[in-house]
Formats: C-alpha cells, structure tokens, sequence
C-alpha cells in the first residue's frame, strides 16, 4: 500500500508541476492573442475530448504524465502557414519573449510561494552547505544550532564501553568544549589520556558526565554528524527572504550539477554521484511520503524551481532555446531558416532524451 501510495504521489507531484508550467504559456499565449488550439491533460494518443472553449480544446490523454500546450502554427513545415493570424510567430517579439518564459515564471513563483509559506508558518530549516554557515545563521539568530554529535554505538572492549558511555546517545561536549562534527570529538581528544563526556542518553532529558580515558586518541565509539537545528518563529516577510535564499542557493547547485553531468559523459562517459532521474525522483518521493506532507511540499517546490532553471537553459527544444531564436530573430530582424530551426530543435531533443535515458539507467543500477 506504502508503495502504491508513492507511485501515485509521484505522479501527481511531476503532472502538477509540468501542468503549473503549462498554465504559464496557455494564459501569456491567450493574453497576446495567440490561439491555444489545445491544453492537454497527460500525453498523447488523446482519448478524449473534455470540452472546448475560447477556440481551445481541452483534451484528456492516454499517458497520465504532465501536459501540454499546442499554440498555433508552432508545428508549422511552411513560414506562410507558420505565420498566419493567430499564431505564435506572428505575435511580436516581446509577446514571444513572454509566452516562452512565463511557464518557467510559473514555477519559479510556486516555489517561492511554497518556501515563503514554509520558511514562516511551518518554520522550516534553510538548507545549508557547510556547518560555517549553520553556525553564522544561528548567530544571527536565523535557526538556532545546538552542539551534538550522535554515539551511534560503543565497541565492545573500548574504553567508552569501560566507562558505561551510552548508546544511542548525543554527545554534546567534550570537556566542556561543545562539539558539532565528529571532527571536533577527534581534535579535542588528541594528545589527552581522559576527556569528560557530557551526553544526553536517547530517550533521556537530563545530562549525564561520564570520565573516558583515551588511547591513541581514541575512545571505542562510533560517531556521527548529526547536527539539532530549529527554527524560529518568523514573520512572512522574513520568510521571503529565506525563500530568496533558498531559489538562490538552489540554483547555484542545479547549474553545478549540470556542469558536472555534461563534463563527466564528455570526459568519463558515466553519470557523477548526486546526479538523479526519473528513477531517483521517485525514490525521493517515496522518502518524503514517509518523512509526512512537509516533506512531500518541500520536494514539490525545489523540484519546480529544478524545472524552471533546466528549462530556461539555452539548449535546443527547450524554453531557453527556443527564447534564442526569438531574440536572435529581433536582433537581426528576420527569422532563421525554419528548416534549421526544426533540425536543430530535434537534434536537441533527441540529445535530452538520450540524457534522461543514461540517467535514468544510472539510477537503476544504482537500485542493484
């Protein structure tokens, strides 16, 4: 049931978000006079017609994934047919500058609305990328960072073991410095016969002292990073300038994650660690069902923030590439060569499948 209950989340989570995307053409294309000959729920083959309205047909489609808008003439051989009133060559160049961009406008504002809401009423943590940072957040009073490094377990035969040192534990001093990452326990006991352990058993509310003595800068425990961080109440406004914060950093990573994945298939032929597809989507949706809805709402918006950067990538077939061609068309003041255009648009789509394909086999295998 837990797995049926992801698979279903999963789909609705990607539908919802191509869909928000292509609402953002459909309402730019009809408020520049473009005629949407149809707004597809899912994708083709068509299995039926919902109704139409405002010369648009709004069709239900046998692939239950996404959607899709068809404006007028965009699938047009001839510059003549591609051209006529109504269509989407023949509004002007700012109009095609905001019909093409307006789905990625979609989905960068769902996910600032979602952050924003987040951030200040559900009091979410920022994401982070160094303790540094956590720990100049909590001065700030951002987030409040306390010190705690977790005793996952304490080896039989080890000094912690002599002593009684409890596991599963929080580990928050070591005589009396607080530690956040296992590399200040390993700094602070180097050159020292005994250190004092300050814990918080598992379960327990109180503080307990235990004295360890340390051979060759060990104890006999197994440590981890495992940081407590907790937000404070904020005010919305507070909350949208975390929720900037949050589109910022994100897509720093994003970009960084695409430079590694075009240098590493140019250079290593193999999809890099941290790079996910499909596959790997819908292993972070089934995470996140577990975790509860917040979780589940924090996917949905980073991932239409992820759609929104990829989208506007200058790359052929999509929204990026094809906004080159418009400028490129108000630049020079004629259009490029429809058939270069058509080539060049399906070259690149092919290349994008191809990616999805590879990174989605990398996710696969990984699963084995």
């Amino acid at each position: 049931m837990t797995v049926l209950i992801s698979a279903l989340a999963f789909l609705l989570l990607l539908s919802f978000l191509v869909l928000i995307h292509e609402c953002g053409h459909f309402f730019a294309a009809r408020w520049a006079g473009v005629v949407v000959e149809e707004f597809g729920f899912g994708l083709p083959p068509r299995a039926k017609t919902l109704f139409r309205r405002g010369g648009t047909r709004f069709s239900l489609n046998w692939i239950p994934f996404g959607g899709f808008v068809r404006l007028q003439g965009e699938n047009a051989a001839s510059e003549r047919e591609r051209r006529t009133t109504g269509s989407f060559a023949h509004a002007s160049i700012p109009a095609r500058v905001v019909i093409l961009v307006a789905g990625v406008f979609m989905n960068l504002l769902f996910a600032l609305v979602v952050f924003t809401v987040g951030f200040s009423v559900w009091q979410w943590v920022p994401t982070y990328l160094s303790l540094e940072e956590m720990k100049s957040a909590s001065m700030s009073g951002e987030i409040t960072l306390s010190p705690g490094v977790r005793v996952g377990s304490v080896q039989a035969g080890g000094t912690a073991a002599g002593a009684k040192v409890p596991s599963p534990s929080t580990l928050l001093k070591v005589d009396d410095i607080p530690v956040y990452v296992p590399a200040d326990v390993v700094e602070a006991q180097k050159g020292k016969q005994f250190v004092k352990y300050t814990l918080i058993k598992e379960g327990a509310e109180k503080e307990s002292i235990y004295t360890v003595p340390v051979r060759d800068g060990k104890t006999g425990i197994e440590i981890s990073f495992s940081p407590h961080v907790y937000s404070p109440p904020r005010s919305v406004p507070a909350g949208f300038v975390l929720s900037l914060r949050e589109v910022k950093v994100t897509t720093v990573q994003t970009i960084i994650g695409i430079s590694h994945l075009v240098r590493s298939l140019a250079w290593h032929g193999s999809v890099p660690e941290g790079i996910t597809g499909i596959v790997g989507i819908a292993q972070l949706t089934h995470n996140s069902v577990q975790e509860g809805w917040g979780a589940y709402i924090r996917l949905m918006a980073v991932l239409s923030l992820s759609l929104a950067i990829l989208n506007i990538l200058p790359f052929p077939s999509l929204d990026g590439g094809r906004l080159i061609f418009v400028l490129v068309e108000g630049i020079a003041q004629r259009p490029a060569p429809r058939r270069f255009e058509l080539i060049t648009n399906t070259v690149g789509f092919l290349i994008l499948i191809l990616l999805i394909v590879l990174v989605t086999f990398n996710d696969i295998w990984k699963l084995f």
